[in-house]
């Protein structure tokens, strides 16, 4: 069965075995019993017969109002869906403090999974720069790193600029592998780390840049002429004009 399908139920007449392992309508198991008497019994009480089990020998069957039992499933399908996707709301004269209180919320969203939204609300004269909020956006994305695929870059939305986040598992099983916990806190101790480290390689290598040409040496500077050099013979200065001076 593909992930993300709904499995497949066979009911009533689909079910060709001669015997099944039946739950009538009030939960009771009742053993193994021809599949005519369940089929039966489940017409009797106006229901279906459901199998629940088909992997099983002979295959587990339930007596159910199947209509209802789908829909119900389909409603916590889409319930679950939508818990995928949480938001956190904010504003462009957010402090620091507040941003970080719910920078946190989103990183705890996202390392239970699910994707997180982040919405700029604009009030009044806000709406004038929105710009704001695109550098605002980017500045998270950029603090929260490789945490993070960006679903949807920040873009308008209505009122509201929003961009939308989804969680590098990888990236957070190894934070969690590195002894950090998902707080923004221990994010800026472990960019600093990686910074300082890289620093450190750089550094090793001899080149503050990679790929850049090594400096070349100075050259050696001149020295003084010793006592015993003789110094060349004085040479005439010859007039341009051709004539001594």
């Amino acid at each position: 069965m593909a992930k993300g399908k709904a499995h497949y139920h066979r009911t009533n007449e689909q079910i060709r075995l001669p015997q099944v392992r039946l739950i009538d309508e009030n939960n009771e198991q009742l053993g193994i019993v021809d599949t005519s008497e369940a089929l039966a019994r489940a017409r009797r009480v106006g229901l279906d017969l459901v199998e629940v089990a088909p992997k099983e020998r002979p295959p587990v069957c339930r007596i159910m109002d199947y209509g209802k039992f789908k829909y119900e499933q389909k409603k916590r399908s889409k319930k679950s869906s939508e818990q995928l996707l949480k938001e956190v709301r904010m504003r462009p004269k957010t402090d620091d403090n507040d941003r970080a209180i719910k920078l946190n919320r989103a990183l705890k969203f996202l390392a239970k999974g699910a994707k997180v939204q982040l919405t700029m609300q604009f009030r009044g004269r806000e709406r004038a720069r929105r710009e704001v909020g695109v550098v605002i956006f980017r500045q998270i994305i950029e603090e929260l790193g490789d945490l993070v695929k960006v679903e949807r870059p920040p873009s308008m939305d209505g009122r509201h600029m929003i961009t939308i986040l989804a969680p590098n598992k990888r990236a957070f099983e190894k934070l969690e592998k590195e002894g950090f916990r998902p707080t923004l806190e221990d994010v800026h101790t472990r960019n600093r780390q990686l910074a300082a480290a890289e620093e450190a390689a750089r550094q090793a290598t001899g080149s503050a840049t990679p790929g850049a040409a090594p400096t070349p040496a100075p050259p050696p500077a001149p020295t003084a002429p010793s006592a015993a050099t003789p110094k060349p013979a004085s040479q005439p200065v010859v007039n341009p004009a051709g004539e001594d001076a």
